[in-house]
């Protein structure tokens, strides 16, 4: 039994905003991908990954039918059979390791699933969003649903609003560019509840939400739309914003020991920093108009380009 494989995503903006509406674009990253495996003699991760299929199965079975219902016999069969998710997506990095399982277990045993080769209608996407929400919140406590759709589609996502979503698509990339967005590793997980958690008490002062509306959602809106049209000039103006604004109001979900990288970065010009799913730790995601110059300023980390420009 080998299944087909599921990618990892990159929200590349949109983190917090799109709780509150702000636009949002999220890219499969196919570097990290997990499938569903069958086996005999499990591996004490492949067996942590079964009992936690165990524990998943019991909680689709109490979905609304009416929403979403799945072959319960086949899937509790093939898990008592060691089925587990063969993963090279590390958790608690932000980017969707849940949301692969999430959309392996939907492809193969939702009975009346909406699949990727029909007209992907925006209803259609809205349904699986849903769906694919209700399903993952037995991982995060509350789920939007965006990364097993994008882990199920494998298609870029634009987010216009929480019920305006389109599968779109991203300018080429310029392999010879100067200019890259890369994964920069904080070396720590991070937990996804407790962040939004912290985002959400803020959120009650009068001050954090309207900094929300007037700063943080304007530029992140500002990123997606220059972006998708390749307007990379006006980008990086904006992404300078962002990564300020971000600093200067989030600084809870930047890990400690990435506060002075951060600012060096807005200081210097030589690359910006922003972060990647809701912080705390695992990926932080940088922008830089000069690959060579961002290497050398952040020599003593690993970078991962996920897209040249």
């Amino acid at each position: 039994m080998k299944g087909p494989l599921f990618y990892s995503k990159i929200l590349l903006f949109g983190e917090y905003g799109i709780i509150k509406d702000s636009k949002g674009l999220s890219i499969p990253y196919n570097f990290f991908k997990g499938a569903l495996k069958r086996d005999k003699d499990l591996s004490e991760m492949a067996r942590k990954s079964n009992e936690s299929l165990k524990a998943f199965a019991g909680y689709l079975k109490n979905l609304d039918k009416e929403l979403v219902s799945f072959d319960m016999e086949a899937l509790e069969m093939d898990i008592a059979d060691g089925m587990y998710f063969d993963s090279s997506i590390p958790q608690g990095y932000g980017i969707g390791s849940s949301g692969a399982l999430v959309a392996a277990i939907y492809d193969r045993y939702a009975t009346d699933k909406i699949t990727v080769l029909e007209n992907l209608t925006r209803d259609k996407l809205l349904q699986l969003k849903k769906i694919f929400g209700k399903m993952e919140s037995f991982f995060h406590g509350k789920s939007s649903g965006l990364d097993p759709l994008n882990s199920y589609l494998s298609l870029p996502i634009l987010i216009n609003s929480q019920d305006n979503i389109e599968s779109t698509s991203i300018p080429s990339q310029n392999t010879n560019g100067k200019g890259a967005v890369f994964l920069l590793d904080s070396g720590m997980t991070g937990e996804t509840a407790p962040m939004v958690q912290i985002f959400m008490e803020k959120m009650k002062q009068e001050g954090f939400r309207s900094m929300v509306k007037n700063q943080f959602i304007k530029h992140t809106d500002a990123c997606v739309e220059d972006f998708l049209n390749g307007n990379v000039k006006s980008l990086f103006g904006n992404l300078k914003q962002l990564s300020h604004v971000v600093f200067d109001h989030f600084k809870p979900m930047i890990p400690a020991k990435f506060h002075q990288l951060w600012k060096q970065g807005i200081e210097t010009n030589d690359y910006y920093l922003k972060l990647c799913g809701s912080g705390g730790g695992g990926y932080i995601l940088g922008f830089t108009e000069d690959l060579e110059k961002a290497k050398k300023a952040l020599k003593d980390y690993n970078l991962e380009v996920v897209y040249n420009f």
